[in-house]
């Protein structure tokens, strides 16, 4: 009785540990997980050390006990076919399998990138967006001693325009005990053109996050619904009525056991509720932007650039190689969120052979051979325009300004906050144009156009007028998605047409209140180009 109560205790501990190593470690159970290979190596591991114990074995005779050989050989079969799988899914078997991974088409400058009004251009990068979150968070008293700023920030589309979302998570563990009751309360929406900072309160708080323990921990509450698939990088998200999911990429290996990995389904999980739903990567809907993580496909590309001779020819001759430059930003065209990247050669890093646009909802890629000055070069020549100021670049977004391929930069000071702008033409790095607002940076960039015989269009030259009244109407609108205001002055039956995303300080204008505007003449409303202080 005693040997077999000790047999039936020493089960039940290794079968404890098994189950506490599974729940900590949440390995997906699919073959193509190296996760799921190492615990089933460390659960061999153990059971083999619990069978010697419980035996009593000692060294001298584990090479004569029959049980213990089956162990070592069912230790040995795993890392070969591991240690096989691995090689057998690697580039260096599988150079062409990966270099096709990724359909590449050739593009039209012009015709894909259309020319974006200012409050469609996101004028932050993540860096910005976090000084401006966390200020948002620490402006909250109610909230910033339980809660502060996730790190996540994803830009994506909301209604037209480009903005980071993020949540909220729980400031301490002691927090979570005090607040997991009602969940996290809301999330930061920043817009990335006007660099306006909400938080959006919830009627229900977030049950499902990153910072949550135990089953609500969103990694532990997708493994236990979907036990086999192996998730890539997960992303916050909000619908088109600001409801907060979880986008949860699945996954799928095309080469071999642990290679060629891209995207085969999409699992979204509301934030609020838990509730999940799982698509095809095909089904996924329009307002998702990010299905697949830039990372993942950056890396893509590089395998359809450095692999189209082999992988040896990759490493060694290194022949028609192509890479992506160190770096990436985001475009939105078309309701979806594109993967910007230029595109230089693997033995020469001075200029860029062209660029690239990748979709990260659909991995619809377009190459534009267009070569020009490497995004760092660009970098620095905008740094060269304000260097007595000491000015920090941000990586480019690419642009389309009068047809030319523009470089457009924000330049910030050591706090981290942008306080100039600057546009460097793709082809002809030398011109560049810096200014305090964008619409000021462009003016003297179509300017240089022009001087150069880049371009033959002449930039707006209508004359600038001054008007200064009091505000006897204001009214504001949506026009193709971007807010305006519309003011009407004492003295004058004009209407004066002012744009949020160019000047923001309009906000603080009530009617009644006295106000000084430079403006063009249009025909249906005066265009404002400045609001003078």
């Amino acid at each position: 009785m005693k040997q077999s109560g000790k047999k039936a205790a020493g089960l039940l501990i290794l079968l404890v540990v098994a189950v506490l190593y599974y729940y900590i470690a949440i390995p997906a159970i699919n073959i193509h997980s190296s996760e799921f290979w190492i615990f089933i190596f460390a659960f061999v591991v153990i059971l083999a050390v619990w069978y010697a114990w419980k035996k009593k074995i000692g060294r001298a005779e584990l090479r004569q006990s029959k049980i213990m050989k089956m162990f070592g050989i069912a230790l040995l079969v795993l890392v070969v076919v591991y240690a096989v799988g691995t090689l057998l899914s690697s580039p260096i078997i599988n150079a062409k399998k990966y270099q096709k991974l990724l359909k590449v088409e050739e593009g039209e400058f012009a015709k894909d990138i259309e020319e974006l009004s200012f409050d469609q251009i996101p004028i932050l990068d993540k860096d910005s967006a976090e000084i401006l979150g966390n200020r948002k968070m620490g402006s909250m008293v109610d909230m910033v001693s339980q809660y502060e700023v996730d790190e996540l920030y994803s830009q994506i589309n909301y209604q037209g325009k480009p903005v980071r979302v993020t949540p909220l998570r729980y400031a301490s563990p002691i927090k979570w005990m005090t607040n997991q009751k009602t969940g996290i309360p809301a999330y930061i929406k920043i817009d990335m053109a006007t660099q306006t900072t909400e938080l959006v309160k919830l009627e229900k708080g977030m049950k499902y996050s990153t910072s949550e323990y135990f089953n609500r921990n969103i990694y532990r509450h997708l493994r236990f619904k979907y036990p086999t698939y192996i998730f890539n990088e997960l992303s916050f998200e909000i619908d088109e009525n600001g409801i907060p999911y979880w986008v949860c990429p699945v996954k799928k290996f095309n080469i071999g056991l642990f290679g060629g990995a891209t995207i085969g389904r999409v699992v979204l999980c509301n934030a609020i509720t838990g509730e999940t739903k799982d698509y095809t990567i095909e089904e996924v809907p329009q307002w998702i932007d990010r299905a697949y993580s830039a990372d993942l496909l950056v890396q893509l590309y590089d395998y359809y650039g450095t692999l189209k001779h082999g992988f040896f020819n990759s490493v060694l001759g290194q022949k028609d190689c192509l890479k992506t430059t160190e770096g990436y930003n985001y475009l939105a065209i078309d309701d979806d969120v594109w993967v910007y990247t230029g595109v230089t050669s693997i033995t020469a890093d001075q200029s860029n052979v062209g660029f690239v646009l990748i979709n990260q909802r659909t991995m619809e890629t377009k190459f534009y051979p267009i070569e020009g000055a490497t995004e760092t070069s660009a970098m620095s020549s905008a740094e060269g325009q304000v260097q007595n100021l000491k000015y920090k670049a941000t990586f480019p977004l690419l642009l389309n300004i009068g047809g030319e391929p523009t470089y457009f930069i924000a330049l910030k000071d050591g706090a981290g906050l942008v306080k100039k702008y600057a546009m460097v033409n793709v082809q002809k790095y030398q011109v560049v144009a810096v200014g305090d607002t964008v619409n000021e940076c462009e003016k003297e960039y179509q300017k240089q156009l022009l001087s150069k015989g880049i371009t033959t269009e002449a930039p707006d030259e209508r004359e600038e007028k001054t008007i200064e009244g009091t505000i006897t109407k204001i009214a504001q609108a949506v026009v193709d998605g971007n807010s305006h205001y519309y003011l009407m002055l004492s003295g004058s039956e004009d209407i004066y047409d002012v744009s949020v995303a160019e000047h923001l300080n309009i906000i603080k204008y009530e009617v009644g209140q006295n106000i000084k505007l430079r403006y063009k003449e249009a025909q249906e409303a005066q265009q404002v180009t400045e609001i003078e202080e």
